[in-house]
């Protein structure tokens, strides 16, 4: 127990109080932004980017990353919030976490071994891409005080760690923003802060149960957003999750993952919050920063809220400029710069699912979109590539009255035309003999390809032997196959 406390929470106290502190300070404006996007109070934001934080640093499979209220989730919140309310997006909220905590018993978080290292690269770009645009808004229209502050501060985010002794003690995203802001507030500055971002809570959040009637009614209101709120929620998570496992060079669990997303969204639903999950941007930052365990994500939920609640005069003060320095160097951080270099290095269909899931994700500004057009793509490939390895070759014997045909490969959807080609069904012999000794047959596709050959021949008066099926073939076919049964052509026609 004291073990395993020590290798997840306190291993590395200082670089995850750190951490946690930049984390903090850049999740405000964030958790603002994305409160208006659904058409919230920024109070809902900056709720449930706290709870959810705190919840997920104890509850979480992923040590290190950060989740919060988020983007991809806002942007599903904005028609039920519009014709519904608040009450009933705390409802969505609940059932979210109950469907992720459902999806966490049933192993879905396995499912993440189906996304190639392709679709992850996409996702990777896609969201530097997006980290980047959203910062546009902030610079573009403004004066040239708000163009320095930016350039300085990734001046300093980059300068700062060659700094002897200091530079790699305190995180340089940290000391940014502290040194900005206390620019702006010496200079009197007239530029846009935090505090113009909307107005910050002042007050605890307190147990709130949606004011929503319990009625089928209000679950078929509701279940459609959960629903999707659970699907990005947690594809995001199990990305984000992939993609700081290969920055640590540890391993996650992601079902617990989903289910604790799904405690997380619960508690931040009674508490007045949004749907959240995690968030690649912050986790990142967090990285860089040198968090690596639990506490980072704690330490980060809890100054969160301490900082908007009770020192809100201070953070209010925070220049924009400072921030967007954070995120472009995040964006920067974050865009596999090496997928570029191996264009010319790696197979055509590789490069055409990695630039696809960004496309598609930067296009529709939906990761679920993204990663399920690069997904879709990868397996089309895959299947192309896979229906390839099928050789077939046949011998007859010296009379001319039998032939052999031996199958070596994959029989399934993508290939079962080819193996049905194979066969030369006008050929005057009296037997033809089909050796699978080599061959693996997968799916109906493939047994139906098999009926439809056995059939054919038969059909021309040649006797027909089927040899060599290995167990699992053999399976499939006695289950689903026709051409041993009685009436074989008719149930081959489907009649």
């Amino acid at each position: 127990m004291l073990q395993s406390l020590k290798n997840t929470w306190l291993f590395n106290i200082r670089g995850d109080v750190l951490a946690g502190l930049v984390v903090a300070l850049a999740l405000i404006p964030e958790a603002i932004a994305f409160s208006i996007i659904a058409g919230v109070d920024p109070k809902v934001g900056l709720y449930a980017s706290f709870c959810i934080a705190v919840v997920i640093a104890f509850v979480g499979g992923r040590p290190g990353m950060i989740s919060a209220a988020t983007g991809a989730m806002a942007l599903l919140m904005v028609t039920l919030v519009k014709n519904h309310g608040l009450e009933y997006l705390l409802a969505a909220t609940l059932l979210t976490g109950v469907l992720q905590i459902g999806a966490g018993y049933l192993k879905l978080g396995s499912l993440m071994r189906f996304v190639s290292r392709s679709v992850v690269t996409g996702f990777v770009n896609a969201l530097a891409i997006l980290i980047f645009m959203a910062q546009l808004p902030e610079l573009t229209n403004v004066t040239w005080q708000v163009y320095a502050m930016c350039a300085a501060g990734l001046g300093i985010i980059y300068l700062f760690p060659y700094v002897p002794k200091i530079g790699q003690l305190i995180p340089s995203p940290l000391v940014c923003i502290l040194s900005m802001t206390a620019v702006a507030m010496y200079f009197g500055l007239d530029i846009r802060t935090v505090g113009d971002m909307g107005e910050l809570p002042d007050t605890l959040p307190i147990f709130l149960w949606p004011d929503v009637p319990l009625t089928f009614e209000t679950l078929a209101i509701i279940f459609p957003y959960a629903a999707a709120l659970a699907v990005v929620g947690l594809l995001e998570s199990m990305m984000t999750a992939t993609i700081i496992d290969d920055l640590t060079d540890t391993n996650s669990d992601k079902n617990r993952e989903c289910k604790g997303q799904g405690v997380a969204n619960i508690a931040s639903g009674l508490l007045g919050g949004m749907a959240g999950c995690a968030m690649i941007g912050q986790s990142v930052i967090n990285v860089k920063s040198g968090g690596r365990g639990r506490l980072s994500c704690l330490v980060a939920g809890v100054v969160l809220l301490l900082m908007v609640v009770f020192l809100s005069d201070w953070v209010r003060q925070i220049p924009m400029a400072a921030l967007v320095a954070v995120m472009i160097m995040v964006s920067i951080g974050t865009f596999s710069w090496d997928s570029l270099r191996n264009l010319k290095k790696f197979p055509l269909s590789t490069n055409i699912v990695m630039l696809a899931t960004v496309a598609v994700t930067v296009y529709t500004h939906n990761l679920a979109y993204g990663v399920f057009a690069g997904v879709l793509l990868a397996a089309m490939f895959f299947a192309n590539k896979i229906g390839h390895f099928l050789y077939i070759n046949s011998e007859a014997d010296s009379e001319g009255n039998q032939r052999t045909y031996k199958v070596i490969g994959q029989v399934f959807f993508s290939s079962a035309d080819k193996f049905v080609a194979a066969f030369d069904f006008k050929e005057a012999v009296s037997k033809v003999t089909i050796d699978l000794s080599r061959a693996h047959f997968w799916d109906i596709t493939a047994v139906a390809a098999l009926d439809k050959v056995v059939i054919k021949l038969r059909r021309e008066g040649t006797e027909v032997e089927v040899l060599g099926l290995n167990e699992a073939s053999a399976t499939i076919v006695d289950r689903f196959g026709v051409h041993d049964k009685e009436n074989a052509t008719d149930l081959l026609s489907g009649h």
